[in-house]
């Protein structure tokens, strides 16, 4: 699809954003957190387990994702799957981000911080079965970091861990950034779709500009974006990542 195709005007608010949070080709990251900071004092008893680690690495992973597709826009190499499934990247990331932030209490936040962690590790530790790894100088395999972690939240007696999914996230973080919570998981699943190649959202969120008629008498249908439905994504990704920047710095800063 040229740039012919696609105006994406409803973009460039996003792309402002994002071109802001870059410096000399690299983005600007989250300042770790004052140690007498609100953040701080949740991560306190976590040690290498923080919320504060989380909650930077998907800020600039969202930033990632949001200026691959500015990056795309410029080049005029618009296709009609890409900026659904980078926007969806972008919102999982910010939303993951407000989700670590805005636990009901500190024992939920710490609970939540937890739960990521033993996740990520379990990731971790089934990447080192399939690939015969073994850490190497001591160090700790993905289950051992597992055992810490559920250790940790013991000591705290938290509420039991349970891994962390997305729309779960996205519905509780879409309160969080003053959105209705269907309405963002509605276009998040829209994304998915196309991330995953299903055939449903190509006739909710696509539209059809020409018919190619086949040899076999099948047509293969031409989609662009629906530049309607889209907006509604980029403008949930702006909305989060600016909601995320404003707790995440609130919450971070000496008390």
């Amino acid at each position: 699809m040229s740039t012919r195709d696609f105006n994406g005007a409803y973009l460039l608010p996003l792309f402002s954003e994002i071109e802001q949070a870059r410096a000399d080709g690299a983005y600007r990251q989250l300042l770790a957190p004052a140690p007498a900071s609100s953040l701080a004092t949740d991560d306190a008893p976590l040690g290498a387990y923080a919320a504060a680690y989380l909650i930077r690495t998907s800020y600039t992973a969202g930033l990632a994702h949001a200026d691959a597709l500015r990056r795309l826009t410029l080049a005029g190499e618009v296709d009609p799957t890409s900026p659904w499934t980078l926007l969806r990247g972008a919102l999982e990331n910010f939303a993951t981000g407000l989700w670590l932030l805005d636990g009901a209490g500190r024992a939920e936040r710490r609970r939540r911080a937890l739960s990521l962690w033993d996740e990520d590790m379990r990731n971790r530790n089934q990447h080192e079965q399939d690939t015969g790894h073994l850490p190497s100088g001591g160090g700790l395999s993905g289950a051992q970091r597992r055992a810490e972690i559920r250790a940790i939240a013991d000591n705290l007696t938290l509420a039991p861990l349970a891994a962390p999914r997305t729309h779960q996230i996205l519905l509780a973080a879409a309160p969080a950034a003053g959105l209705t919570a269907l309405k963002v998981c509605a276009a998040w699943r829209a994304a998915s779709g196309f991330a995953h190649g299903r055939y449903w959202p190509n006739l909710r969120a696509s539209q059809p500009r020409a018919a190619i008629p086949g040899d076999d008498g099948i047509h293969t249908v031409a989609l662009v974006i629906d530049e309607d439905q889209h907006r509604t994504l980029a403008e949930y990704c702006r909305i989060m990542l600016r909601r995320l920047q404003e707790r995440y710095h609130a919450r971070a800063q000496a008390r």
